[in-house]
């Protein structure tokens, strides 16, 4: 039965793992590769040792057999057993599955996925990496199970992840090396790890010449000691000869034998074993989570900042649209040619000079029979209004992939999203199209609903829901005129007063204000919806990375958790101690 606290501990691990697994470490920001290395070493842990053992806290002692290349492990294991129940690499580096020989009684243990699930189980030899081959065998005692993981040192990647997967997934690290290699940096590397996360370590001096055992063993029990391990066993195997099933002798592996022995016929002092990993692995879980969840708080950070650009970009060409589509810039060139000779403007700003209500009567009588000259001046607006909002459209997406480009990581998201990210997309002209001629026949629209009661009269009837819609159209597009000087200015106003008067001699002033006001959110309308749809390719990109603001808050508060259930735990040990010691005094 599982005790309280256990279970309390197994659900905030199981809700850290979680946590890791949700959190998204995709952009190459500084550190980001060794902290996805850590995140993925941390699930692997959780998945394949931490969690199973917390839950069957009495499973057999695994003692997993780890070192470099050549050290001897699988004829170690073999001699230990004294049986061949793995076999020996003879050409390095050796790609097979892992092998892990128990008792037939702990046989249930160790068939089903309660260890190192991702690795199928065969009860044959394979040169499948992704296999666990089990061997049963009687000279294993009860309680004790022993791993033969592949070269720490392999020029294989595959070996040397799957030997650092199989060492976080053991009780007992029964590390082999000899006297040509112990002092070699990637053993120590592994070691340095254990020493950290407090993991029960042995440490098997293979394969050294009887004369040389006293100074090598001498010399590696300090550097033992250095490195924060001085408490564990170290055992010597002289260099010898083979019997013919590649067995040492017996006595050369006594001592070895007799201790994991030992261990399996002591259930304080395997529980011990465990206990000591097991706290040491959940306070290393503790402890690495917050860094990543430093590394979330970078990809967040980095995301914003690239999402910031977008927006940047983005806004500042919806600002530019509307502020060339209202201060006159449209009326140029050959929106500004077509609507002269649509009205005439050089004699008819002459006349504006006199009284209002001839003039209407004037204006309303100057366009009167024109409606081809009418559709060039849709034509050229239409063209005109295209070109611009696509400029801008293509100046956003020009400056947002420069700002992506300033950083590793925006710029391998620009690079890897095969998207065109730095033009506006390929069919983006076809939509600016549809929607400019969307807002002008909104516009006639609006024109034709606001003279509902006004068809029959003379000056509707003169200028034509075209003309009018014309006319709305220039009025919308000189709203301010700020950005014209001199006697373009005056031109531009002049030709947004000639619309407005021809407007006001069908409708009156207060209708063209309103018609004009209403017009105008059409067509900003439909233009933040162009440029918010280009915008939504880059943050598309940013979306997809999975990076959400929270996940770092999350990790930090489970591992915190973790952290109290741990202390709480200890506290509970040590006035059980107390107490106990009390009662017996």
């Amino acid at each position: 039965m599982t005790a309280p606290g256990t279970t309390a501990m197994i659900t905030a691990l199981v809700r850290l793992r979680e946590a890791l697994q949700d959190t998204a470490l995709p952009l190459d920001v500084p550190d980001a590769e060794s902290r996805r290395a850590t995140r993925t070493e941390m699930v692997d842990q959780l998945e394949d040792y931490v969690l199973p053992r917390l839950i069957q806290i009495d499973a057999p002692l695994l003692a997993v057999v780890g070192g470099s290349t050549g050290a001897g492990k699988s004829t170690l294991v073999n001699s230990v057993v004294g049986a061949r129940v793995t076999e020996p690499g003879v050409l390095r580096p050796t790609t097979r599955s892992p092998v892990l020989v128990h008792n037939p009684a702990d046989a249930e243990w160790f068939q089903g996925a309660r260890i190192l699930p991702h690795l199928a189980r065969t009860t044959g030899a394979t040169d499948d990496a992704g296999s666990l081959h089990l061997v049963a065998h009687d000279a294993v005692p009860q309680g004790l199970a022993i791993l033969d993981a592949p070269d720490i040192d392999s020029i294989e990647e595959a070996n040397r992840t799957l030997a650092a997967e199989l060492l976080a997934a053991a009780d007992l690290w029964l590390f082999v090396t000899s006297a040509a290699r112990y002092a070699d940096q990637v053993p120590w590397g592994f070691l340095k790890a254990a020493a950290e996360r407090s993991t029960a370590v042995a440490i098997v001096l293979d394969r050294t010449a009887p004369e040389a055992v006293d100074e090598v063993a001498g010399h590696l029990a300090r550097m033992l000691t250095a490195r924060g391990l001085r408490d564990s066993p170290l055992f010597t195997v002289h260099e010898g000869g083979l019997d013919d099933a590649g067995l040492l002798p017996p006595d050369a592996v006594a001592e070895v034998r007799g201790w994991l022995h030992g261990l399996a016929a002591d259930t304080d002092a395997r529980a011990a074993v465990v206990k000591q990993t097991l706290d040491g692995a959940i306070r290393s879980l503790a402890r690495r989570s917050h860094d990543v969840a430093d590394a979330s708080t970078a990809q967040a950070a980095m995301v914003a900042r690239l999402r910031t650009a977008v927006d940047d970009a983005y806004d500042e060409a919806i600002t530019q649209v509307d502020k060339a589509s209202a201060d006159g810039t449209l009326l140029r060139g050959e929106v500004l040619a077509r609507w002269q000779e649509f009205v005439g403007t050089g004699e008819l700003l002459r006349s504006l000079e006199t009284k209002v209500g001839w003039l209407r009567d004037r204006v309303v009588g100057w366009v009167r029979g024109k409606p081809h000259q009418a559709e060039r001046v849709t034509v050229a607006v239409e063209s005109g209004l295209e070109s611009l909002i696509v400029e801008h459209a293509e100046s956003a997406a020009e400056r947002a992939e420069a700002s992506w480009r300033s950083t590793k990581a925006g710029q391998d998201l620009v690079e890897d999203s095969g998207a065109g990210l730095g033009r506006a997309s390929r069919g983006f002209r076809a939509e600016v199209e549809r929607a400019v001629r969307d807002w002008q026949h909104g516009v006639l629209t609006l024109v034709r609903e606001e003279g509902a009661d006004k068809r029959t009269t003379a000056r509707f009837l003169a200028l034509g829901v075209n003309g009018l819609g014309i006319a709305l159209m220039i009025v919308v597009f000189a709203h301010t005129a700020g950005a014209l000087v001199g006697a373009e200015a005056g031109v531009a106003a002049g030709s947004a007063v000639v619309g407005q008067k021809l407007l006001e001699a069908v409708f009156g002033d207060q209708a063209v204000r309103r018609l004009a006001e209403r017009a105008r959110e059409d067509l900003n309308t439909r233009v933040q919806e162009l440029i918010d749809g280009e915008r939504r390719r880059y943050l598309d990109v940013l979306d997809r990375l999975g990076v959400r603001d929270g996940h770092a808050d999350r990790i930090r508060a489970v591992a915190r958790e973790v952290d109290d259930l741990r202390f709480a735990a200890a506290e509970a040990a040590t006035s059980t101690h107390h107490h106990a010691g009390g009662a017996t005094t």
